[in-house]
C-alpha cells in the first residue's frame, strides 16, 4: 500500500497520540474530582463508561489515514497485445459458394473484428498467395488496419506456411525461415496471436506443420477461420474451370499445434458471428486503487456509532 501524503500519516500518529492523552488526563481529573467530593463509589471503568469515546477516538486515526489517500496496486485484466490478420487472397477465395465470395465475406467479417478490438490492441494486415506480404504493420490505427484490409485482391495460389513465417517474422521482429538457423532465438510472444482467414487449400511453400510448431515454440497462438463450404464451388482461372472446396483439416490442426482454436464458417452469417468468437489473451495491468472511501466509510461508521452510544447511555456525545 502506498499513500499520494504520507505526511499525514505523522500528523495522524500525532494528533491521535495527543487525543488519546488528553481522553486519559480527562478521566483521572474526572476521578480525582469525584473521590474528593466524597463519591469514589461513582468512580470506575465500566464498558458503557468508556466504550462511546474509545469508538469516537478509533475513528479519529482511520480518517486522517484516509485523507493520506492510501493506494493499493491491483491487476486489471484486459485485452492487449498484438493481432495479425492473415487473409488467404488464392484465386480459390475469389469462389462464391460464400457470399457474394469467400474474400469479400471474409472482409467483413474481419473489418468488424478489427473495429470491435479496443485501443489496446495493435492490429496487422497480411496477405498470403503464392508468397506472403505484409500491408500493414500492427498498428493501434484500426482505421489503418481496415483500409489495409478493404484492398485485399485475389489471385494466385496458397501457401500458409509462409504466411505463418512472415506473421512470425512481424510479431519477433526477426526474419523467419524454414529452417530455422541454429541459435535463433525468437524469445515469447504470448500476447501475439494470428487469425488466418483461408479455405485450407494448401499449393506450395514451406511445411505448415513445421512453421506452426515455431510459432507455438514463440507463444504465438494461430487462430483460424475456415472460409468456404464443404461442397465446395468452382472459379474459372485463365479460362480453366476449376473446383474448390473447404480444407479443415489442414486449418485445424494448424491452430491446434498452437493451442488455437479452428472456427468453422459456412456462410457469410456465420463467418460474421464467428470473428466474435476468436479468443484474444488478456493481459493484467497493475493499476493503483484508491482506497480513500472504504477509510472514509471506516471512520464515520464509529463516529455514528460512538455518538449513538454516548447520546443513549449518558446523554450526550462527548
Amino acid at each position: 500500500m502506498s499513500f499520494l501524503h504520507p505526511m499525514l500519516l505523522i500528523l495522524a500518529v500525532l494528533v491521535t497520540g495527543a487525543a488519546v492523552y488528553g481522553y486519559v488526563r480527562l478521566q483521572r481529573r474526572r476521578s480525582a474530582a469525584l473521590t474528593a467530593a466524597g463519591f469514589g463509589a461513582m468512580v470506575g471503568g465500566g464498558v458503557r463508561r468508556h466504550l462511546p469515546y474509545a469508538l469516537l477516538l478509533a475513528a479519529l486515526p482511520i480518517l486522517l489515514v484516509g485523507l493520506a489517500r492510501p493506494q493499493a496496486e491491483v491487476s486489471v485484466p484486459r485485452a492487449a497485445g498484438t493481432v495479425l490478420l492473415a487473409f488467404d487472397i488464392s484465386n480459390s477465395m475469389s469462389a462464391a459458394d460464400v457470399s457474394p465470395t469467400r474474400l469479400a465475406a471474409a472482409q467483413t467479417a474481419a473489418t468488424g473484428f478489427v473495429e470491435e478490438q479496443p485501443d489496446t490492441v495493435d492490429v496487422g494486415v497480411l496477405v498470403f498467395g503464392d508468397q506472403a506480404l505484409l500491408t500493414q504493420a500492427p498498428t493501434g490505427d484500426h482505421a489503418a488496419a481496415v483500409a489495409a484490409i478493404q484492398r485485399v485482391k485475389a489471385s494466385g495460389g496458397t501457401s500458409l506456411g509462409q504466411a505463418i513465417l512472415v506473421a512470425l517474422g512481424t510479431i519477433t521482429g526477426k526474419p523467419v525461415s524454414l529452417p530455422l538457423p541454429e541459435g535463433t532465438d525468437l524469445g515469447y510472444w504470448p500476447s501475439a496471436t494470428i487469425v488466418v482467414f483461408s479455405d485450407g487449400e494448401e499449393t506450395g511453400g514451406p511445411d505448415v506443420q513445421a512453421a506452426a510448431e515455431l510459432a507455438a515454440a514463440a507463444g504465438v497462438r494461430i487462430q483460424t477461420v475456415g472460409v468456404g463450404t464443404a461442397r465446395g464451388a468452382t472459379v474459372e482461372v485463365d479460362g480453366f474451370q476449376l473446383g474448390t472446396q473447404l480444407d479443415e483439416s489442414l486449418l485445424t490442426a494448424v491452430a491446434q499445434v498452437t493451442g488455437g482454436t479452428y472456427h468453422p464458417a459456412g456462410d457469410a452469417t456465420t463467418l460474421a458471428d464467428t470473428t466474435k468468437s476468436i479468443d484474444l489473451r488478456l493481459t493484467s495491468k497493475k493499476e493503483p486503487l484508491e482506497l480513500t472511501a472504504p477509510f472514509a466509510a471506516a471512520a464515520l461508521l464509529l463516529l455514528t456509532l460512538g455518538g449513538l452510544l454516548g447520546t443513549r447511555w449518558h446523554g450526550r456525545i462527548v
